[in-house]
């Protein structure tokens, strides 16, 4: 009999083995019947009260042969529960479960509802709870039930309900218990069955919750449990369709750690996605593990390898696959013939592309009417719409049918040529072929929506309704955006309005558009609002919607509600993405905030993206607007270091930096890089260096790179024009200046007031103050209004050749035209005033802009109180000496000694003292290396010694100065100190009045 029974426990054990993978749906019966059956066609007649020694036998057993099966001791517990001779009816069981039910969504969970179950079954069977457990929805009720029958019991649940505890959670997206569920079940010696462990990934899969079916993989390899086979290959299937190659890689290594055999097809998706996103040398590097693992690549690998490679522009790579396949005895077929046919028309290279069709199309019957409409779309991009047109025509007397496609493929080239007559024509030639689809459509009212005709793309809509297609959410998406972008928005809110939110709903796309279109044109309030209804119809805004909202409301000059959608943003979990980061650092930097761009710069690369081209270029640009252009050095080589490959615009902020910086010469060397790599120069480029140069008095370089621009077509705009204008005329270039100006104005380009500034400042400069005024004139007779710098410029004009009366009148004219005299201004006027000896005029224009409440400048004030100290106003020229030194304002040393010497004649010796300390506490602070005042003029004489034979020097109250017996006046003094700026120009000073 022993003997016997040790010839049986295989088959147990196997039986077992079945029961444990054929999952919760079996085991809804008895599941000791097929071990009751396995026993009795074994000559065993075993009774349900005799399963749990059955147990104890095989345990002893086993105990003698060694440890059973895993998943024999797994499901020993759900052998052990309870005694099965009081098993419970299938009618009493339901009702049962059904009065569970009704007390568990009686209300929450609480000691009522434990003594209302407790009151109905005190002591609940195992099948109850499993049963109860399939109905449940809500986790926490049946975590709750879960816990409270095994209080009750005092014994663990079996396998069955710890399964059924799993797929509720999966089912209402709810996986905080899951770690704590599986490590109770590791604990109990048993895992979760094969069913389970695919309905749980295929249900995460389905509720797009791919990331919660990763983690559940994880934790059963984390708790030592095998996850199936088909929940592998699952969630790969899934990652495939997001494009998550690096999570497709773990899986698939995971599965060849398991031991499982991967086959050709789970590489060729992994492949697939890699190659989909850009990462060739991945590709290649699964396929050349397939090959050292003696896999055999079949047609659907080589087919994905050409699509994949080709769309990437490695084009010689997918003729190499081709090439390949053939070589190991593959026969392309239709698929890998349209694939590379399509690859080569992408690529431009038509001609291979014909030939191929042609080999394709050789002895062969039947035509491949994809491979037609890849062709045809070939021809159609290239512009080449003649052969389209015979090849269209080439497949119908081949017996084969244009389909739908091959049209819309001809429609979409010519809507992208501008051709819309033919496109219309074609439209309604096709009809005698093939029924427009709804994508047809689409296509057709797009391009009559890019051109502008709504009307025409209107009577297409409904056209579209009368052919029994009525529009879908494509539709009606491309009729906004279009129309949004034709600045006719209240069309495109009129068919947002009328959608039949039946038969059509708005997605996020809708209400991009329409958001995005409403902020564009202004409406930064309307689109806010329509945020808010995207959010109440149940839509989550992402990215795209909220880096729409925050540039539109600081272009809309609001930058405090730009901050606001940026913290709301974060409030809502949407994550940003480096495009949003991008455009919200960009605005920042537009609106003055310097900091804060700094700051998201750097945020960029706390959130783990990497800047892009773009993020340095906006972060250069901002840096160089706010006078911080040294920076660009460095910015520039962290660019460079990361790889980033530099586009025009990165070239166009790199090069302007540089030459705001100074490094022309550098900003040169980049133009020059910039041509050799293929990149044209912008009237931008050109621009920027020209200014640069032109600032640094290099203006015949300027110019010639003036003329290189215009003989390469490049249009030159008034920037540029001004650049050299402005160069010319401050070095006094003042013929050639006019030149420029001449030639621009012929080109049509009219001088804005900046060109006309830097005309005028270099004819003031040079004191042809009447030729400044007819240019005056000639700027307002061209309409170009005069703003306060010009009339700035031409009152400093006016007041250095001593016309002051007509500067008064120019100052009135300004008021009169409703321009505010600045700072600059005022301090020109009353300059020029206290130095030609107007002293009550000075000081009476001093105070009336005071009293305006003007803000005055360090320059006015020292202008005043030196024309008060010469006009004999000692005590006025002081008072307003305090006020200046209350005020912060820097006194020049040679208004110091001015005005020194006018409390002196007036006997102020008081005044005079403190203004001597104020003296010598300046020049300390301009020459902190010296100790005192004459210190810094026996250095300056003992540095020329070769030349000078002595020296005696006085500064006293009688305000004598002599040098070598040569007296010198204390006001030119005064001048030298406060112009001077090194020692070489005092002693060149001393060397000039000693001849």
């Amino acid at each position: 009999m022993l003997s016997y029974f040790c010839e049986f426990i295989p088959a147990l054990f196997s039986s077992i083995l079945y029961l444990a993978d054929r999952g919760p749906g079996y085991r809804s019966s008895s599941s000791g019947s097929g071990v009751k059956m396995l026993f009795s066609s074994s000559g065993f007649v075993l009774r349900s009260t005799e399963i749990c020694r059955v147990y104890r036998i095989c345990k002893k057993f086993s105990s003698l042969h060694g440890e059973p099966p895993e998943l024999f001791r797994k499901d020993a517990s759900y052998l052990s529960w309870g005694s099965r001779e009081s098993s419970i009816s299938i009618q009493g069981l339901t009702q049962g479960v059904d009065n569970v039910c009704k007390i568990l969504e009686g209300g929450a969970w609480g000691p009522a509802m434990e003594t209302a179950l407790s009151t109905f079954n005190d002591n609940p069977q195992q099948e109850l709870v499993i049963s109860v457990l399939r109905r449940l929805k809500d986790v926490e009720v049946a975590i709750n039930y879960f816990r409270w029958t095994e209080r009750k019991t005092d014994q663990g649940h079996c396998p069955e309900a710890y399964n059924c505890l799993l797929m509720i959670m999966a089912r209402s997206k709810k996986f905080d218990n899951l770690e704590e569920i599986l490590k109770e079940m590791s604990l109990a010696g048993f895992g979760p069955s094969n069913k389970t462990c695919i309905d749980f990934v295929v249900s995460c899969v389905q509720s797009h919750k791919l990331k919660e079916a990763f983690l559940f993989i994880q934790m059963l390899r984390k708790f030592k449990f095998r996850p199936a086979f088909s929940a592998y290959t699952t969630l790969i299937g899934a990652f495939s369709s997001v494009n998550e190659p690096d999570l497709m890689l773990n899986l698939l290594r995971q599965m060849q750690e398991l031991g499982y055999e991967v086959h050709v097809h789970l590489f060729t998706t992994v492949i697939r996605v890699f190659s989909r996103e850009g990462r060739v040398d991945d590709a290649l590097s699964l396929l050349d593990e397939m090959k050292s693992n003696s896999f055999d690549a079949d047609i659907v690998l080589y087919n994905v390898c050409i699509d994949c490679f080709g769309k990437l522009g490695k084009v010689d790579m997918a003729w190499k696959f081709f090439h390949e396949m053939k070589a190991h005895g593959l026969v392309p077929d239709d698929v890998t013939y349209t694939s590379m046919i399509g690859v080569l028309c992408k690529a431009n290279r038509l001609d291979e592309a014909v030939e191929l069709f042609e080999q394709m199309e050789l002895n062969r019957q039947v035509p491949c009417a994809y491979a037609y409409s890849t062709m045809i779309m070939g021809y159609g991009s290239a512009g080449k719409f003649e052969e389209a047109y015979k090849l269209l025509d080439r497949q119908k007397e081949r017996g084969s049918i244009p389909n739908v496609i091959a049209y819309n493929c001809l429609l979409t080239c010519l809507g992208k040529k501008g051709n819309i007559e033919e496109a219309l024509r074609l439209f309604e030639e096709m009809k005698k072929d093939a029924a427009p689809s709804l994508s047809t459509y689409n296509i057709v009212i797009d391009m009559l929506c890019r051109v502008g005709k709504v009307d025409a793309a209107f009577e297409m809509r409904n056209a579209m309704e009368e052919a029994g297609l009525f529009p879908n959410v494509t539709t009606v998406n491309i009729m906004i955006d279009r129309l949004s972008k034709a600045h006719k928005l209240d069309e495109a809110c009129s068919i947002f309005e009328e959608m039949d939110r039946k038969v059509c709903t708005p997605n996020a796309v809708t209400f991009c558009s329409l958001i995005d279109g409403l902020g564009r044109h202004g409406r930064v309030n309307d689109a806010y609002r329509l945020h808010e209804k995207m959010l109440d119809s149940g839509h989550v805004p992402d990215a795209i919607v909220y880096t729409s909202l925050i540039r539109n409301f600081f272009d809309a000059g609001r930058p405090e509600d730009g901050h606001k959608i940026h913290k709301e943003m974060i409030r809502r979990g949407c994550s940003p993405d480096l495009t949003f980061l991008n455009t919200y650092m960009d605005c920042v930097f537009k609106s003055g905030e310097t900091e804060k761009g700094r700051a998201l710069f750097e945020e960029i690369k706390a959130k783990g993206f990497i800047p892009d081209v773009r993020s340095y270029s906006i972060l250069i640009h901002g840096l160089v607007k706010a006078g911080f252009a040294r920076e660009t050095y460095k910015l520039y080589y962290a660019m460079k270091e990361q790889g980033c490959i530099l586009d025009t615009r990165a070239y166009n902020t790199v090069i302007d930096g540089f030459c705001k910086s100074g490094k022309v010469n550098k900003a040169y060397q980049l133009l020059e890089e910039m041509k050799a790599k293929g990149h044209s120069p912008t009237v931008v480029t050109y621009g920027s260096v020209i200014d640069g140069l032109a600032k640094i008095d290099r203006l015949d370089e300027a110019y010639m790179l003036f003329e290189e621009a215009k003989s390469i077509g490049i249009e030159l705009n008034v920037i540029v024009y001004s650049s050299l204008i402005d160069g010319f005329g401050k070095v006094g270039r003042i013929d050639e200046a006019y030149l420029i100006m001449e030639e621009m104005m012929q080109k049509g380009l009219q001088p804005n007031v900046y060109t006309w500034n830097c005309l005028l400042d270099a004819l003031v400069k040079s004191e042809e103050i009447n030729e400044a005024l007819v240019c005056f004139q000639s700027m307002k007779d061209l309409k170009c209004a005069p703003n306060t710098y010009t009339y700035s410029i031409i009152i400093n004009g006016l007041c250095r050749v001593r016309k002051f009366n007509k500067a008064f009148v120019f100052l009135q004219e300004m008021q009169k035209q409703g321009l505010v005299a600045n700072t600059i201004t005022y301090t020109t006027m009353i300059t020029g005033l206290a130095r030609a000896g107007n002293i009550l005029e000075a000081y009476g224009l001093f105070e009336k802009f005071k009293a305006k409440g003007g803000v005055l400048d360090s320059a006015c004030y020292n202008s005043v109180i030196e024309g008060l100290s010469n006009g004999n106003r000692a005590l006025d020229a002081y008072t307003l000496f305090e006020e200046a030194r209350r005020k912060g304002f820097s006194i020049h040393s040679k208004t110091c000694v001015v005005l020194l010497d006018s409390l002196h004649r007036a006997e102020c010796l008081e005044q005079a003292a403190i203004v001597g300390a104020v003296l010598r506490e300046t020049a300390k602070s301009q020459h902190a290396s010296r100790s005192c005042f004459d210190c810094f003029f026996t250095s300056a004489i003992h540095t020329t010694t070769e030349h000078l034979v002595g020296y005696v020097w006085t500064l006293d109250g009688n305000t004598v100065v002599s040098f070598n017996q040569i007296p010198i006046n204390l006001k030119i003094l005064a001048s030298v100190v406060d112009g001077a700026s090194d020692l070489d120009t005092l002693t060149s000073f001393f060397l000039h009045e000693g001849d």
